[in-house]
């Protein structure tokens, strides 16, 4: 009787914990409301399982415990039971795979008039690259990454030279425009990710991933690198502003182009 009874109070405990601590949840900034729809899916279906298991738990070790006299029965197969319990099974797994599936595939799926911007990960900082006056981002190449051009922006595309770069710093975004996150590590294994937004993504070096949001609201968040990238993972922080247009473009202008930023060491050269 006490095993069962701590068992329901486990499920008990569960479920108030569950009510009453919003500890899970953090105000949404995007467009991503699926993921969170995606999210409630999974813990409602494990959340009966957990409860429909550990129930039926506490209900065999009261009806089935120790009397004098009763002896087991031995059945080490039931073909009903287990084909029942493969097909409820497999209909659980299908309900959390399939909303996962089709979120993914928007999440990969990126609007036509999405703006790109390039987020680079080294240890242990954050730094991002935006298209200037042409709209076109220039190429980069780890290779090409220096102690005077550290994102390894390809100096001989034309479309590079007017590339906004934000080098260890602040990324300001307009609310309501869709963005297009090409992510990218120079050293290790990092990952873009920032809570509010809903959204992350693995960065690979030798290798470009991406995402896309639309920021819905204006203020600061945060940007945490959600892999292990070495000791200083921990500190590996940053921040995204969503500003409105006025602010934004006012942000914009005071930052630097990658020929602005090119151009003294260029003509350090040429004297």
């Amino acid at each position: 009787m006490a095993i069962a009874l701590v068992l329901v109070l486990v499920v008990a405990g569960s479920i108030l914990f569950h009510v009453f601590s919003p500890w899970w949840w953090t105000p949404i900034a995007s467009n991503w409301a699926y993921i969170d729809h995606t999210i409630s899916i999974t813990f409602w279906i494990t959340g009966i399982v957990f409860a429909a298991v550990v129930l039926f738990m506490a209900y065999c070790v009261y009806r089935f415990r120790h009397r004098e006299g009763n002896r087991a029965d031995y059945e080490p197969e039931n073909r009903r039971l287990e084909t029942w319990l493969t097909v409820v099974t497999g209909v659980g797994v299908a309900a959390m795979l399939v909303p996962g599936l089709f979120v993914w595939s928007q999440f990969v799926t990126v609007p036509a008039d999405a703006t790109e911007v390039e987020v680079i990960a080294q240890q242990w900082q954050w730094s991002f690259r935006l298209p200037g006056a042409d709209g076109k981002l220039g190429t980069s190449d780890t290779t090409l990454v220096t102690g005077e051009n550290v994102l390894g922006v390809n100096p001989e595309d034309t479309n590079g030279q007017d590339d906004v770069v934000v080098s260890a710093a602040d990324l300001h975004l307009p609310i309501g425009k869709p963005v297009k996150m090409l992510l990218r590590s120079i050293d290790v294994l990092h990952d873009f990710y920032v809570p509010e937004f809903r959204a992350k993504m693995d960065m690979i070096p030798g290798a470009v991933t991406y995402f896309w949001f639309t920021p819905t609201r204006t203020g600061t968040f945060e940007v945490l690198c959600a892999e292990l990238c070495g000791t200083g993972h921990a500190f590996m922080r940053g921040v995204v502003m969503v500003d409105t247009d006025e602010d934004y473009l006012a942000w914009l202008g005071e930052q630097q182009t990658f020929a602005q930023m090119s151009a003294p060491q260029q003509t350090g050269m040429a004297d």
